[in-house]
């Protein structure tokens, strides 16, 4: 299982990947991890919120549907969804492929400027450790 230290996770299998700033705003860019993908097994769907769509920290934002079972997505911070992956209706197996890359699922745009909106969330290692023990 990889986990790369350049983003952020939490609690419930999300990642969380800050891709730049406009000046008014952060764009964070969210996924699921490699742990949840290997859990969830072969991913057959996933359905994404709507670009526009306000989102809070901890609110569901859309699902991912396995050969095993369905599990929610949560947004890990507080924003609008400023882009979705289109490519996943076609090949929703690419987030089993490759979780931190192509698999990606919304782009969410956090209003402000400076601070880091993600700076709250577990770091690589912590993400580790809460895998390990759970």
């Amino acid at each position: 299982m990889t986990t790369p230290d350049d983003r952020r996770y939490t609690d419930q299998h999300e990642w969380a990947l800050v891709q730049g700033t406009d000046g008014t705003s952060t764009v964070v860019r969210v996924g699921i991890t490699d742990h949840a993908q290997d859990a969830l097994g072969d991913i057959v769907f996933v359905q994404l919120p709507n670009v526009g769509d306000e989102v809070t920290p901890g609110s569901p934002i859309g699902e991912v549907e396995s050969t095993k079972s369905v599990s929610d997505i949560y947004a890990p911070v507080a924003g609008v969804v400023a882009a979705v992956n289109e490519a996943l209706t076609d090949a929703p197996q690419t987030v089993n492929a490759d979780p931190y890359g192509d698999g990606w699922l919304v782009d969410i745009s956090v209003p402000g400027e400076g601070g880091d909106p993600i700076g709250q969330l577990l770091d690589a290692d912590a993400y580790q450790a809460f895998v390990a023990g759970s």
